[in-house]
């Protein structure tokens, strides 16, 4: 795990352990997730570490420092996946973390301060539809009401603890305090094409956008389609059609991000009108005022529209998630070190908000948290064809161990 090369073979086998006839999907609390903590803590155990697992599955490792009264500086990022992943998104934080560590242990310098590398179980949600199972636990914000949650398998979460081998009962003591822990720092791919359009190998993670979601009903009146006058018609679908363009162009204008990722109408028949629309809404922005206000504006417009076309609208929030600033004490020291290691001619170090959502949004609830993005080839992620550059993963290896062992001396 000493340079780029390494750490991306070594995500190539923990994908191997976890491929299903060449598709890799690891899901929370499933075999595939046990080889890979066991494969994890081999690794850990490699660079000097001593591990463990905790009470919701997810994998430790510790270099102690030489000082115990320090609160530990916790690096990692998830290893579940969504699926037929890539092989990169969580994994390679978690590599680079172990990374820096076997660094660390191998030049014989003692850190002041504990260092932890953690590899958390369940990021994505895939398996039980709720996000962020692993970092909540050790946030402290587990909640009861998840055990009786049914994964996509059939099989309750409460059940799949003690089919994994873990106490349900004893959850909780995956919890830390504020108290034990300095700061969380990850490293992740981009998963979007900024830094490649930029022609940078890294960047900084200025904030984590937070998000909200919406299921949007938008009932007219169905009609036959050759006898209805179109002055006469009330049409969902075409409601929902200026409804979507005005999302796009109000967010736009606004440098934030909406989304409308899902549409079905009824009766969906080639020669109705149809009745009624039921689309999706995903907003996001790095200021959670912004991406209220844009909202607010994304509302005042559909009201036109209904009120213009005699449509109504019915919302449903799913899914509400705060924008997370990433604290300028850790934005500032990985700037440092990634200017440090790609050197003044490589420009200014880029900063920018993260779109997708990283289990440093529960970690925040309980310490400071700074992320280190990784350039990926076209921005693809979440689907087999993620890739990044070795060169890449070598510059995130010497700044994330250039920031952290100034974090921890």
């Amino acid at each position: 795990m000493h340079n780029g090369d390494a750490i991306v073979a070594a995500c190539d086998q923990l994908a191997a352990i976890s491929a299903d006839e060449g598709q890799l999907t690891r899901c929370y609390l499933t075999p595939e997730h046990a080889r890979a903590n066991a494969q994890l803590a081999h690794w850990m155990q490699g660079a000097g570490m001593q591990t463990w697992q905790d009470g919701a599955g997810n994998q430790w490792g510790r270099l102690e420092g030489s000082d115990p009264s320090l609160p530990a500086l916790v690096l990692g990022s998830h290893s579940d996946s969504v699926i037929n992943a890539g092989r990169f998104d969580g994994p390679l934080g978690v590599l680079l973390a172990i990374g820096v560590v076997a660094r660390l242990n191998a030049a014989h310098q003692r850190p002041a301060r504990t260092v932890e590398v953690v590899a958390f179980a369940d990021e994505e949600g895939t398996r039980f539809g709720t996000a962020l199972l692993g970092s909540r636990a050790v946030a402290g914000t587990w909640d009861s009401a998840w055990w009786d949650i049914v994964g996509r398998d059939g099989v309750t979460l409460r059940q799949a603890f003690v089919d994994f081998g873990l106490d349900p009962e004893r959850v909780e003591e995956a919890a830390r305090t504020p108290e034990s822990i300095a700061g969380y720092l990850e490293a992740h791919i981009e998963q979007g094409p900024v830094l490649e359009a930029e022609r940078r190998s890294l960047g900084v993670v200025s904030a984590i956008a937070g998000a909200r979601r919406f299921v949007i009903t938008i009932r007219g009146e169905a009609g036959h389609a050759g006898t209805t006058p179109l002055a006469l018609r009330r049409d969902a679908l075409c409601g929902a059609a200026e409804a979507i363009v005005a999302i796009e162009t109000l967010a736009r204008a606004a440098g934030i991000v909406a989304t409308v990722g899902s549409l079905e109408t009824f009766p969906g028949a080639v020669n109705v009108i149809p009745g009624e629309v039921r689309m999706t809404l995903d907003i996001r922005a790095e200021r959670d005022e912004d991406r209220d206000r844009v909202l607010d504006a994304i509302r005042e417009s559909c009201d036109r529209v209904g009120e213009g076309r005699g449509l109504a609208w019915h919302w449903q929030e799913t899914h509400s998630a705060p924008a997370v600033a990433c604290s300028p004490r850790l934005v500032e020291a990985l700037t440092r070190a990634i200017d440090t290691t790609l050197g003044t001619d490589s420009g200014a170090v880029m900063r920018l908000a993260s779109g997708a959502g990283h289990d440093g949004m529960a970690m925040a609830d309980i310490c400071d948290i700074g992320m280190l993005f990784v350039r990926c080839d076209r921005g693809i992620s979440h689907h087999p064809d993620e890739s990044v550059q070795a060169r890449d993963v070598d510059d995130a290896l010497n700044a994330m161990s250039r920031a952290v062992s100034a974090l921890v001396a």
